[in-house]
């Protein structure tokens, strides 16, 4: 029988969650359900999801920025039919590939003059462990430093830059060197932590992927003297922020920075294929490569094949074709507009920040006294419920895909498509306008639905507890 894949997608759609449970990960199918994220999508196009009865979901997570340039972009597709048409030799290894050579060529045209050496590798973790490499292989030393909340990655390396016992919990020990965390915006910590001039790298998040803060002040310009005083080399994790997200190409952009290393990945291949890359300077990047019998010591297999390449190339010039780095700055400045003026209406926001289409919208405790109650029984158990309540809320109620910024923060996270317009931005606003005002209702059916978390969370927390270590 003739292997048809249409075939047996339309036979089985509808059994993800059944199958993700016996054979997957129980625990994350068991969460979806219970935040009511449990929807079967059948297809996908430029900022919608589809549901099985052909309902439309506006997704302003976009894969967290994967989707920058849209869903099933038909220029990308076209291009990956071409290169399964052309028959390329693909991953030979001992060769020069001329699709990986041409998207290195195509970035450095992208990237400012003295970042100019490519490496390609599948994900933006894996960019980061290989920028890690190459800091201490260029400096000969061993520390790296990182700002507090941030979000690198993982795998071993980059998780290790990071200080959330969320997702360090149970990994240890962590990689020697790697933690000293520094708070944003704080230059006297930073200076304390380089001066001993040990450190060979600083990562840094121009807006970071957990909670979307970002510098007001010139604390990155200060970074980046500071890293140039001490010999310290600059990383700018670009995996989120990269590629028009922030309204400007890459996020260090918006302070004239000039890192040594910068990471890319998510959308780099448009959504398609697993696609990263580290862009260096020239000095650095040869410091690892350094002699003939060096010239594959750090490599990947699937890093420079023929179908992350071909999107790449494609993705870069729908970037640049349909002015989507634009778009970003000008629906970015619309959006945070519009949700900023409901703050005299509704006292739970705090603050909307954010560059471009990468924004955090803040939740505080309400003034009203009753809301006062409900905001504190919910923070006793889980700091993030309340965020997950609009979350929930805004996908069951108003079909609108988002989530919360991070563990234990009252953050929503917002992740559009750089290609939204207008109809969009009012769509989302007057959606979190209505959810908002639902939750001045109390009781009611949304704190009813925070209740329901709350029993959630702690019979999770139990399960867990009681659950018994495993033996070899």
């Amino acid at each position: 029988m003739a292997f048809d894949l249409k075939e047996i997608i339309a036979a089985r759609l509808g059994e993800n969650y059944q199958l993700h449970e016996r054979h997957v990960n129980p625990t994350l199918v068991q969460a979806q359900r219970v935040i009511g994220f449990d929807k079967v999508y059948a297809r996908a196009e430029g900022a919608y999801l589809y549901d099985m009865d052909n309902q439309p979901y506006l997704d302003f997570l976009s894969g967290y920025s994967v989707f920058n340039i849209g869903r099933n972009h038909p220029v990308v597709k076209q291009a990956i039919r071409d290169v399964l048409d052309l028959d390329l030799p693909n991953m030979v290894q001992m060769d020069c590939s001329l699709l990986s050579g041409l998207l290195a060529e195509a970035l450095t045209k992208r990237t400012p003059p003295h970042l100019n050496a490519v490496f390609f590798c599948n994900s933006g973790t894996e960019a980061m462990e290989g920028a890690l490499k190459f800091a201490r292989a260029a400096t000969a030393r061993k520390r790296a430093v990182s700002l507090a909340s941030a979000f690198h990655g993982l795998s071993l390396g980059s998780l290790s830059l990071m200080g959330c016992e969320s997702f360090t919990e149970g990994f240890g020990p962590l990689m020697e060197g790697f933690d000293a965390r520094v708070p944003l915006d704080d230059v006297e910590a930073l200076d304390r932590q380089l001066r001993s001039r040990d450190v060979a790298a600083l990562v840094i998040e121009t807006v970071q992927g957990k909670g979307c803060q970002t510098s007001e002040t010139d604390f990155f310009i200060r970074a980046q003297e500071l890293c140039r005083k001490y010999g310290t080399l600059l990383i700018s994790d670009e995996v989120q922020t990269g590629l028009g997200r922030t309204g400007k190409m890459f996020g260090f952009q918006h302070w004239n920075l000039e890192p040594d290393i910068i990471t890319l990945a998510k959308t780099l291949s448009g959504g398609y294929v697993p696609c990263g890359a580290i862009v260096a300077r020239r000095d650095i990047y040869q410091r690892t490569f350094s002699r003939m019998d060096r010239c594959v010591v750090h490599s990947t297999t699937f890093g420079r094949n023929n179908l992350a390449m071909a999107c790449g190339l494609a993705a870069l010039e729908v970037i640049d074709d349909e002015k989507l780095i634009e778009n970003s700055a000008k629906m970015g400045a619309l959006l945070m507009e519009k949700v900023d003026t409901l703050r005299t209406k509704h006292s739970f926001i705090k603050e909307v920040r954010g560059k471009g289409l990468m924004i955090g919208i803040e939740f505080h405790e309400p003034q009203e006294f009753k809301l006062k109650m409900a905001w504190k029984l919910l923070h006793k158990i889980d700091k993030v419920l309340f965020a997950q309540m609009i979350v929930t809320q805004m996908l069951s109620k108003h079909r609108i895909l988002t989530q919360v910024a991070g563990h234990a923060m009252d953050v929503m996270k917002i992740l559009p498509p750089l290609t939204i317009g207008e109809k969009e931005v009012d769509m989302f606003a007057n959606a979190l306008d209505d959810v908002l005002t639902e939750c001045r209702k109390f009781p009611g059916p949304m704190w009813e639905l925070g209740n329901n978390f709350v029993k959630a969370a702690l019979g999770s927390k139990r399960t867990a507890e009681a659950r018994p270590a495993v033996s070899a």
